[in-house]
């Protein structure tokens, strides 16, 4: 029997995890925002980790958990003009009527002025009120230690969650696959080297061949 595609996205958007708790690994970072969650207030972060650990989906669900208003800011596009245009919008009172989320991507990667004047207002005196920062970045070289000393930080790693990945896709396969031979998930997972987006992609190559 051949395989079906009845999904109308990419498996790794469709299957993105929308709750903390759903992520494959990362068992410190649950714990950690998962507890944040619980009770938040406004603070700024960094997700340090390789690509596809889960850093910014991760930022994304603590928002659906906290009916947060997202204002995010991609990676390049950091700059003094785009920071000043977003803080402003966190000093009114969020949609929502709880927190505004800062999504920073690629931190490490933001212009010198926009680290700059992102010091001073991660300052208790200018922090906008009701918000949160979510900086991510695959190293903190590049960001001065003042920027840092002014953010908590998580370690994101793949280490360890391979056997998690592979119960994943393979519960994937069974739901798209329509009763397609499988390919070897554990293969699929060690050649993406635990990147979980690599690897749904890769599956969803072999869902297109089957």
């Amino acid at each position: 029997m051949s395989a079906t595609l009845p999904f109308p996205m990419p498996l790794a958007e469709k299957y993105r995890p929308r709750g903390i708790a759903a992520f494959v690994g990362l068992d410190k970072p649950k714990r950690i925002l998962s507890k944040f969650a619980a009770n938040p207030y406004q603070s700024a972060w960094i997700f340090i980790g390789p690509p596809g650990t889960g850093k910014t989906t991760m930022a994304l669900a603590l928002a659906e958990t906290l009916k947060a208003e997202v204002h995010h800011i991609p990676s390049q596009q950091c700059n003094v003009a785009n920071v000043e245009d977003v803080i402003r919008q966190c000093w009114y009172v969020p949609v929502s009527g709880g927190f505004h989320l800062v999504l920073v991507d690629e931190a490490d990667k933001m212009s010198n002025a926009a680290q700059l004047h992102f010091l001073s207002k991660l300052d208790a005196t200018a922090f906008p009120p009701q918000t949160i920062f979510v900086f991510t970045c695959n190293t903190t070289d590049g960001l001065e230690v003042r920027f840092l000393s002014r953010t908590r930080q998580i370690e994101f790693s793949s280490y360890g969650m391979a056997a998690e990945a592979t119960r994943l896709l393979e519960s994937i396969w069974q739901r798209e696959a329509n009763g397609a031979s499988a390919p070897n998930f554990g293969r699929v997972v060690k050649e993406s080297s635990n990147n979980i987006r690599d690897a749904l992609m890769c599956l969803e190559i072999e869902l297109l061949s089957a």
